[in-house]
């Protein structure tokens, strides 16, 4: 097998770098069928509990109210879920409505609060502030008026986001669906439309990225090597855009690595401008008289397999230093690392 271009000079990476950027593909995995549940994650049984609740609250969905959803959300906080899912919004797109028709301000913070607290906390009963109440009671009467109307007309060219099986006709539609149940072609258009898990693996996304870095740090808190890890989008003097880890620390870099994942190629061009920044900011760091700091990648995720231009330009940003799960054991070694190792 061919060496990878951390175990090369860097002269004779870029001299056969089309063969080095083969070697990368070939280490890169991705596990875009997994996704880590996270906190908050609402299990079916739940949902459906929700849902039945709902359903028996409303009579079939034959008596949709404010003040009777009000009294199930009371009694089960996951309903609210359920009614935002029957709807098709997010948290923000829900409270933005909700403010439009009821003249009550609901802010997209609390919406979003809201919706995650019931997530995290399912037995825990709504809040009986006055305050929050009556923004609850705006986000069910938007919810109401807006499932007894259906989907209105629109030009030929638009879609209607009520548009779909259970809200077109209005509350009518729901109650024949809920008793009938829903056709299963339709059932999957809808699914094709909305890609399955696409709210979930949106809520998970830093958790997907948190595990990189987490087996960055377990490779460098095993060798000793003191570090210093950023967070998300935090100010570092020296660098306007921070990298992921520093090591040994902001003060001294000597080394800096930025940990990027994607099963996206789109999202991976813009992570290779990244890492290509921090190199350009290495050579500037050269060139007002301090010393250079390396430039390390550790990526993971299909995305970043799918341009080879991309590959070369992270392989030259990086001086061959970039790494993948399957290689993080030669991380230290085959880096600068090595240098500041004391396990």
């Amino acid at each position: 097998m061919a060496r990878f271009p951390f175990e090369v000079p860097f002269e004779q990476v870029q001299d056969g770098i089309d063969e080095y950027v083969s070697v990368i593909f070939s280490s890169l995995e991705s596990e875009f069928l997994i996704l880590p549940k996270g906190q908050g994650y609402i299990e079916y049984a739940v949902f459906e509990a929700g849902y039945e609740a709902l359903k028996w609250g409303t009579s079939g969905f034959t008596n949709i109210t404010a003040s009777t959803i009000l009294d199930v959300a009371a009694e089960s906080p996951i309903s609210l879920i359920v009614l935002r899912t029957i709807l098709g919004f997010t948290p923000p797109e829900w409270a933005y409505i909700a403010t439009q028709r009821t003249g009550v301000t609901v802010s997209q913070g609390f919406a979003g609060n809201l919706d995650r607290k019931i997530r995290i906390n399912l037995l825990r009963p709504l809040t009986k502030a006055s305050g929050a109440v009556a923004r609850i009671k705006a986000l069910i009467d938007a919810a109401c008026q807006l499932l007894s109307e259906g989907a209105r007309n629109v030009d030929a060219d638009k879609l209607h986001r009520l548009d779909k099986a259970d809200t077109k006709m209005g509350s009518e539609a729901l109650a024949t669906i809920a008793g009938i149940g829903v056709p299963y072609a339709m059932l999957l258009y809808e699914r094709f439309l909305g890609r399955p898990f696409a709210g979930h693996r949106d809520s998970v996304s830093e958790l997907v990225g948190d595990s990189l870095e987490s087996a960055i740090e377990d490779v460098l808190t095993k060798a000793g090597i003191s570090y210093r890890k950023t967070k998300r989008a935090e100010r570092v003097p020296g660098f306007d855009q921070a990298p992921d880890f520093i090591i040994p620390s902001e003060f001294n870099p000597q080394v800096v690595i930025e940990a990027k994942l994607t099963e996206d190629d789109g999202t991976a061009r813009d992570k290779v401008t990244r890492v290509q920044h921090l190199g350009e900011l290495s050579l500037a760091r050269q060139a007002s008289g301090l010393p250079r700091f390396e430039v390390i990648a550790c990526i993971g995720g299909r995305g970043f397999s799918v341009r080879r231009a991309d590959m070369k330009k992270l392989l030259n940003a990086t001086r061959g230093k970039v790494f993948t799960l399957r290689t993080l054991d030669r991380l230290v070694e085959c880096s600068r690392l090595r240098e500041f190792k004391t396990g």
